[in-house]
């Protein structure tokens, strides 16, 4: 590949940590791709800003590239894709307040909004396959949305319909 000038413009909020929901769009070498992701960590009380994720989804590290393994998984390899665009919404909550507590508290305080979150990306990631996305991973929840995180949800999915209009 030759030397080239490339433009990156990231909006200064999805520097905030929280928990977000976000969707990748994908212009692979003959298809229009989709991957669909959160933040707010599993097996930790950390909830990281979607311009973390972003590196880390195209990144070398087994534990953290699942957009990557997705892609290379599909016949495509990343370095080939025309374009890379980041769609997030949120902070839908904030990251919990490390305040010195110790790891157990904060995962207790941690797993509710993860939990929210969690159960969001997986409505996110089915609706967009039901709408005729072709949407690159499968997202596994057992977790159910309070009543507060079915209001988020709508607010969410309005919000996504702007970039996917047949989201129902």
């Amino acid at each position: 590949m030759a030397a080239a000038l490339h433009r990156l413009t990231l909006p200064g909020a999805m520097l905030q940590r929280g928990f977000w929901l976000y969707v990748w769009r994908i212009a692979a070498p003959n298809e229009a791709l989709h991957y669909v992701g959160r933040t707010g960590d599993n097996s930790s009380p950390h909830a990281a800003a979607p311009f973390t994720r972003m590196g880390q989804h195209l990144g070398t590290s087994p534990n953290s590239n699942a957009l990557r393994r997705n892609l290379i998984a599909h016949g495509v390899t990343p370095e080939d894709c025309t374009s890379f665009n980041l769609i997030a919404h949120g902070p839908i909550y904030p990251q919990v307040d490390h305040d010195g507590s110790d790891r157990a508290t904060l995962m207790e305080r941690h797993k509710p909004f993860r939990d929210q979150v969690g159960a969001m990306e997986m409505l996110l990631c089915d609706g967009l396959k039901e709408a005729g996305y072709e949407v690159l991973n499968t997202v596994n929840c057992k977790w159910v949305l309070s009543t507060e995180g079915k209001e988020k949800w709508e607010e969410a999915k309005q919000a996504f319909r702007k970039d996917f209009p047949a989201l129902r």
